[in-house]
């Protein structure tokens, strides 16, 4: 088991790691795509059910008005148009966690293949969560639905405001994710446990 030292100095990296991922970043129109997905995915590896630390900490530096997140820091960003996407970050990086504590033993293929399949059910809940809030801001600004509609338009879909918003808030980012930061996530997850393992810790 992980010491509540060891714990505490993985969920401050982690936090740290959070705020990095979210400076590398892009912008999609009105939301900025960043590896974050990777970070909160590794927390829940890493720390098991306590993966829901470093997230928090993370949240916290937003809220104190530390520039953490793509779109900077302060309560502001805590209740902005991409809000639902970060309150999230807690729930996601938990239920990783919850889902490597009953898959992982021996870090077999299989294993690291569910944890990948683990990994996706772990973020339907920021996808949902975070389209939900970011709709409802659509619904009260012309400019972000305009946007929402220009995306699908330039893949040549014809949707309605509803769909065309869910595709633009998410379905555009999910390839990269589940494809790239998740792979990621899982890959280094596994350096790391053998690094701790081989130093007497288990994680």
């Amino acid at each position: 088991m992980v010491n509540k030292y060891l714990r505490f100095t993985l969920s401050c990296a982690l936090a740290v790691l959070t705020a990095i991922t979210s400076q590398i970043k892009f912008y999609v129109g009105a939301i900025p795509y960043t590896f974050q997905n990777f970070a909160v995915i590794l927390s829940g590896l890493i720390l098991g059910r306590y993966g829901f630390l470093p997230q928090l900490i993370y949240l916290g530096t937003i809220a104190l008005g530390f520039p953490a997140s793509a779109r900077g820091g302060g309560i502001g960003v805590l209740f902005g148009y991409t809000a639902g996407y970060l309150w999230m970050f807690p729930v996601s990086a938990f239920l990783m966690g919850l889902i490597r504590e009953r898959v992982w033993r021996r870090g077999t293929f299989r294993e690291l293949v569910l944890l990948w399949i683990g990994s996706v059910v772990a973020v339907i809940p920021l996808y949902l969560v975070g389209f939900y809030v970011f709709w409802i801001w659509v619904n009260g600004s012309g400019g972000l639905l305009q946007w929402c509609l220009k995306v699908v338009k330039s893949f040549g879909l014809n949707l309605n405001p509803f769909w065309a918003t869910f595709f633009a808030s998410v379905m555009i980012f999910v390839p990269q994710d589940i494809f790239m930061d998740h792979v990621f996530a899982i890959i280094v997850f596994k350096h790391v446990h053998r690094f701790l393992k081989e130093r007497g810790y288990e994680i």
